[in-house]
């Protein structure tokens, strides 16, 4: 039984943290992009400036939420709670 319950806590816990790192990584990637944009359209001559600062921000984002994964997998194959 609390095996079953530990089980349970580590599939609710994964999920909870790839949905909210999906959704944080898609809100981040969307304001990071909505003022590159904003950016451009208010100085073209920067544009290459902005968008080596805009691509370096998203992998950034990315890299966060990849890592948020790897801790949902490691809740789930790598639980030393689960026998």
């Amino acid at each position: 039984m609390e095996n079953a319950i530990m089980v349970a806590a580590a599939l609710i816990g994964a999920g909870i943290t790839a949905g909210l790192a999906a959704v944080g990584a898609g809100i981040g990637d969307g304001l990071v992009t909505s003022r590159f944009i904003e950016g451009i359209t208010r100085q073209p001559e920067a544009k290459s400036t902005l968008f080596t600062n805009t691509l370096i921000s998203v992998g950034l984002i990315e890299a966060m939420a990849i890592i948020a994964i790897v801790v949902a997998f490691i809740m789930l194959y790598a639980n030393p709670f689960i026998k």
